[in-house]
């Protein structure tokens, strides 16, 4: 590939896409980019994204590319906000950088680019995409502090036979050094906050507003049933937190369940947190094709997790059990579990039920 292909670059405003944008020009592809409006005050989210859209309008001047802005708000809304807000209000913990992913910037973004004519799509994430006899594969990315395959793990055949990652090969300090040799103005440019439509990263703000049922208080019980204390809204708590409970005990205690039927918060010690299986739902396998047999994997159960080994038993409905081989801390309903062969992302789901070890 290379010169004669047409590339749409998904500028965000940070240094990552600006860099990818940069190779790619460098590379000699037919490049346009691409800035999606994701948000707005008039959408009631406190954080509009008209800086981020100003710095990708600047780096699109800047190395000569035709710019142009989709507006996706309703779409970002639909997949990531409403989710976020119906996942709390349901007891689970969400992460909106999944859907976002996958129905937001692979989905409204390439399908424009596509249907404008262009080959490919281009990001700046850290992940790779190779070709294989059975099809396209999804890899882990070069630097193992910033692969964001996990993120990445819904997406299709079709998608990864159309995207381009420049950045796949290379390191966060490599990206900025790149920025700073060609001058562009966001090699200094901050990270960009986890969740990205909330202006001060409160999430309880967010939800006391949005989903003012999830932020209802109610009893704080260990695994007999034994009250311990008042929490403060379910919403406001994950598996595994310990600090900022308001309750007192001989030895520390940890969130172990979060019963949304009975408002209830449910605590234990660090010996009650471990889980040994989980059932996930919406499971997604990136070749399309769904296991018969149980098979072996590397099972993460969230972004900055260690995969760790597992058996996975397909079930019906595209659901599997996963069995970890040592019990795991804090397997979290609502978060997403990716399955991986060494490099290579196999699939994911929603992590739905937990079995912990001792309860």
């Amino acid at each position: 590939m290379g010169s004669g292909s047409r590339v749409v670059v998904a500028l965000s405003g940070g240094v990552d896409s600006a860099v990818a944008a940069h190779l790619l020009a460098e590379r000699g592809y037919e490049l346009g980019v691409v800035t999606l409006r994701l948000r707005g005050e008039e959408d009631g989210l406190p954080v509009p994204n008209l800086e981020a859209i100003e710095r990708a309008r600047t780096i699109s001047d800047l190395l000569g590319i035709p710019f142009r802005l989709i507006d996706a708000r309703n779409a970002f809304r639909r997949s990531v906000v409403d989710y976020f807000i119906a996942e709390y209000a349901a007891g689970r913990t969400p992460n909106p950088c999944v859907p976002c992913n996958r129905f937001v910037r692979f989905g409204v973004l390439m399908e424009c680019g596509l249907a404008e004519g262009a080959d490919h799509l281009a990001t700046g994430h850290y992940a790779r995409v190779s070709r294989a006899a059975e099809g396209w594969q999804l890899l882990r990315g070069r630097d193992p502090t910033k692969d964001q395959s996990y993120f990445l793990h819904g997406l299709s055949q079709t998608q990864l036979r159309h995207v381009l990652f420049p950045l796949g090969e290379l390191t966060k300090e490599t990206v900025r050094d790149i920025a700073r040799e060609h001058r562009l103005p966001v090699a200094e440019q901050a990270e960009s906050q986890d969740i990205c439509f909330l202006a001060d990263g409160n999430y309880r703000r967010f939800l006391a507003e949005h989903a003012p049922d999830a932020m209802e208080p109610g009893p704080i019980l260990d695994v007999e049933g034994q009250l311990l204390g008042r929490h403060e809204g379910l919403a406001g708590y994950t598996i595994g937190q310990r600090k900022g409970l308001g309750i007192s005990a001989s030895e520390p205690l940890y969130v172990l369940e979060i019963r949304r039927d009975e408002n209830a918060l449910i605590v234990g010690t660090a010996a009650e947190l471990g889980s040994n299986r989980c059932l996930v739902e919406e499971v997604h396998y990136v070749s399309g094709e769904e296991p018969r047999h149980p098979f072996r994997a590397e099972a993460q159960i969230r972004y900055r997790a260690r995969p760790v080994p597992a058996t996975v038993e397909p079930l019906s409905g595209a659901s599997v059990r996963v069995r970890f081989d040592t019990p795991r801390r804090a397997v979290t309903p609502g978060q997403f579990l990716v399955l991986y062969q060494a490099d290579v992302v196999l699939g994911g789901g929603i992590i739905c039920r937990v079995q912990n070890s001792v309860l």
